[in-house]
């Protein structure tokens, strides 16, 4: 019985991680569905969200006003969601150079300062952006190429963290290529699941407003519009920069909110989830509904495992899948040396190479750790729509530069 614990929990790990990445790399080169794209400039609307931003909104709506994208078919939009500091004067000087403001006194979240601010978009593209990162100059045009495709409703830029933050930075940047490649692999298969929402464009006809109580609304409005029976596209020359934030915990804190989301998308997955496009269910139970579980897969194999040391059972032919001796004492000192190596990897300098090496199982158990939190959050209900600031390093104005599409 705890052999076949341990197998089942450590299978479903190395499926959600590795397994579901190379299938998915299989069917898509099996069965390729390019998405059409033009050099098409129709007027698109950038909507920034903001929340006490006032040591970076300047920079921001600066590289707002820099993208290459003719002028007269781009509205500047900033939504602020009860702003406290200088972030509404801040924004407010830059009025005659186009830029508008949406702003209410009371802070009520982001998707309540979307949706009082999508009433002025002009636009026919809706473009969603934060206040704290930085557009590629030509991100606007790759976004909006797409939509010469009839069938798409939806495209999604790409996350690049800025280099020169140590491990913790390495450590996510690598994390958003491994997402990249797999949104790559789900655009050419049938659609991207689930959006950037700091890099987003939709078509403004599709605009579905989430429920106020929704945590992730980009992959609320992503799945919708699936739904109705347009495509979701990744595309990654649409760069998005931005900084890793300032330490481990503020990162913990960010990825407890996002797995909140997801357990809360798992309540709202059978009104999400477009049952008659089977495809799409696997990619978004594979993609996102996994992922949060696999805290409790890892916690089960590390149980089963010390189980099947103290109640050893029989060897002989089949020992390894039992766990008989010497195979449960062998796992399990595997996971005890996976996770002194996530926590020595936690106290080492990050600079070195060694640090670096070891700090990838640390932002494995990381990120499981924020799952846990995020559960608690979620059934507490103490994870609120209204997001909480997380300090970031700004992303200097000139200091990126266009990493490798492969």
């Amino acid at each position: 019985m705890f052999g076949r614990l341990f197998w089942l929990s450590v299978g479903s790990v190395v499926y959600t991680y590795a397994g579901y990445p190379a299938l998915l790399a299989v069917f898509a080169r099996l069965r390729r569905r390019p998405a059409g794209s033009a050099p098409i400039t129709p007027p698109v609307t950038l909507l920034i969200t903001a929340y006490n931003e006032e040591d970076v909104i300047a920079q921001k709506l600066e590289n707002s006003l820099a993208l290459d994208y003719p002028r007269d078919r781009l509205q500047i939009i900033v939504a602020a969601d009860g702003s406290s500091d200088r972030t509404v004067e801040i924004v407010q000087g830059f009025a005659g150079r186009g830029v508008e403001l949406s702003f209410s006194p009371p802070r009520r979240g982001k998707m309540a300062a979307i949706n009082r601010a999508i009433p002025h978009a002009r636009g026919e593209v809706i473009v969603f952006s934060d206040a704290n990162n930085l557009y590629a100059p030509d991100t606007l045009r790759a976004l909006v190429q797409h939509f010469a495709d009839p069938a798409v409703g939806a495209v999604s830029g790409t996350k690049v963290i800025l280099q020169g933050d140590g491990a913790l930075g390495d450590s996510e940047g690598v994390y958003g290529r491994y997402e990249a490649f797999i949104k790559r692999q789900e655009t050419r298969l049938s659609s991207c699941i689930g959006a950037v929402g700091e890099c987003m464009a939709l078509r403004r006809a599709l605009f579905e407003a989430p429920p106020d109580t929704i945590i992730n609304d980009d992959f609320y409005m992503a799945m919708r519009i699936i739904q109705r029976g347009y495509r979701v596209v990744f595309e990654p020359r649409a760069r998005s920069y931005e900084r890793i934030s300032l330490s481990a915990r503020d990162e913990v804190a960010r990825r407890a909110r996002i797995v909140a989301g997801r357990y809360q998308a798992l309540v709202f997955a059978p009104q999400l989830l477009p049952l008659r496009q089977p495809l799409v269910v696997w990619q978004a139970v594979s993609h996102k509904f996994l992922r949060p579980l696999a805290p409790f897969a890892m916690i089960l194999a590390l149980l089963a495992n010390i189980g099947a040391v103290i109640w050893p059972g029989r060897g002989g032919r089949g020992a390894l899948w039992r766990l008989a001796p010497p195979y449960g004492r062998l796992m399990l000192a595997l996971q005890g040396v996976f996770y002194l190596l996530a926590w020595l990897g936690g106290r080492l300098e990050r600079t070195s190479a060694a640090g670096k090496l070891l700090y990838l199982p640390t932002f494995l158990v990381n990120s499981n750790a924020a799952a846990m939190i995020g559960l608690y959050r979620f059934l507490t209900r103490r994870q609120t729509t209204t997001w909480q600031r997380v300090e970031r390093r700004a992303p200097g104005a000139l200091d990126y530069a266009p990493p490798s599409d492969r």
